[in-house]
């Protein structure tokens, strides 16, 4: 949804922006590229993902900085940087899809892997500690909290009993043995289950909330906070959030209803059927 990002963002030439997920670079590329003497300040705690996009943004030089840190620290970075405001922050939540493409990270099941998920691979938990170290009931609570994954108790179970679980394949064909079929399936059954670790392997659901409780502060009046989520869960989480910001003042709500991808994009790229894009703007 790149374009849809641009033009809720509303980029001046002069403003300053942050893209508090970078990942491969693509949203940071394009508006850096409609800056003059504008700034972007570009965030993402995988190191990996920073590597790769520092060679993708040099050409910008000193327009673009980049920095690795959970974008949880959006407020503490532009300090630390010296920035009081900004004119509009951009999160495009979830795993990237540099991320799901390198099998040896452990967000994918369609090869077998180690059983890691961790963005910042510097983080101490790993989904290999919870399948194969948690109760039974700490699993099962996780993917139905998570992940809204109904055969929770079923799945749990299976895992407990497969124990060791070796890697993401047998994990997978270890769900997809246990879980009940409803009808015509769209989806990998492990889907959800893979989902639920790798939120909890890396805190999302805490750095969402700490992240949109501290973002609005940070940003100048009519700067624009822009949200691009791909789960219910986490757009609930977004939703609820802009309408408390709502009532008490510190955001005007701009998209009254999601904005999603149109045909055309979901034809020529999947795995954006899923995303949601939310807008507010500081008052």
């Amino acid at each position: 949804m790149l374009q849809e990002v641009l033009e809720w963002l509303g980029i001046r030439q002069e403003g300053t922006y942050i893209d508090a997920t970078l990942g491969a670079g693509g949203h940071s590329e394009a508006i850096a590229a409609q800056l003059t003497s504008g700034r972007l300040i570009s965030l993402d705690r995988d190191a990996q993902a920073l590597e790769l996009a520092r060679e993708r943004l040099k050409s910008f030089g000193a327009k673009v900085t980049v920095v690795q840190s959970p974008f949880s620290r959006i407020a503490e970075v532009a300090q630390e940087l010296g920035i009081q405001k900004v004119d509009g922050v951009l999160a495009d939540l979830g795993v990237s899809s540099m991320q799901l493409d390198q099998g040896a990270r452990g967000f994918s099941f369609r090869e077998a892997a180690a059983l890691d998920m961790r963005m910042n691979t510097a983080d101490e938990l790993t989904a290999d500690e919870i399948v194969n170290q948690w109760s039974e009931n700490e699993i099962a609570d996780l993917l139905y909290r998570e992940a809204d994954e109904h055969d929770s108790r079923r799945i749990a179970k299976a895992i407990v009993r497969a124990r060791p679980v070796r890697d993401t394949s047998h994990l997978a064909m270890t769900v997809a043995g246990a879980r009940k079929q409803w009808g015509r399936q769209r989806l990998h059954p492990a889907t959800k289950t893979f989902l639920a670790l790798r939120i909890a392997v890396n805190r999302e659901m805490e750095e969402l909330g700490q992240f949109l409780s501290r973002t609005p502060a940070a940003l100048n009046s009519g700067g624009r906070l822009v949200v691009l989520s791909y789960h219910s869960r986490e757009d609930r989480i977004v939703k609820h959030a802009f309408q408390e910001a709502e009532r008490q003042r510190t955001l005007r709500v701009l998209t009254r209803h999601v904005i999603q991808p149109t045909e055309e994009e979901k034809a020529a790229n999947p795995r954006s059927r899923s995303a949601k894009l939310r807008c507010a703007e500081r008052v």
